[in-house]
């Protein structure tokens, strides 16, 4: 169970405030740092249809953010960073919604249809070799990799701080 502080009832609004000013800027460096990675493996042409430079892409979406927070929590030893994963959930859930309204037809999950949502949201953001076509192509960056990047901040925030202890 986690540690929850004795003292919860007594933050005042400026320390609610700062604690969500830290919320949204750790979850913004971890989106920086899975953006400078799509930049640069996109610098090497990888096959966008092929399915081994995906897998790698999302191991280093999680490593990469990884070792950004685990550095950034060692340095500024702030306990909010362990909390981004909840954006990463927070984002997948908006991408699910997103694709679960988008229109289907001829080349776009034509075959999934209101009676398969989760073959569009699987098609969309997990299927490599054969996505859905929604979301302009960007699904996988948007609705897999974004909250991984999230998780993966999340967790080397914590490996940091329980180093600490």
């Amino acid at each position: 169970m986690p540690y929850v502080s004795a003292n919860t009832q007594s933050k005042t609004p400026g320390d609610l405030g700062r604690e969500a000013l830290w919320f949204a800027l750790h979850s913004f460096i971890a989106v920086a740092a899975l953006f400078v990675l799509a930049i640069t493996m996109t610098a090497f042409h990888p096959d966008a249809t092929a399915t081994g430079p995906m897998l790698f892409a999302t191991l280093l979406a999680f490593v990469i953010p990884a070792a950004v927070g685990f550095a950034i929590a060692l340095k500024t030893r702030n306990h909010v960073a362990r909390y981004i994963w909840i954006s990463g959930l927070l984002v997948f859930v908006a991408a699910c919604v997103q694709v679960i309204d988008l229109p289907t037809g001829p080349g776009r999950c034509a075959e999934c249809g209101p009676d398969h949502l989760i073959l569009r949201i699987w098609r969309t953001f997990f299927d490599f070799s054969n996505g859905s076509g929604l979301m302009g192509g960007q699904g996988v960056l948007i609705g897999f990799w974004i909250p991984v990047a999230l998780i993966g901040y999340c967790v080397g925030a914590r490996l940091a701080l329980r180093s600490q202890n």
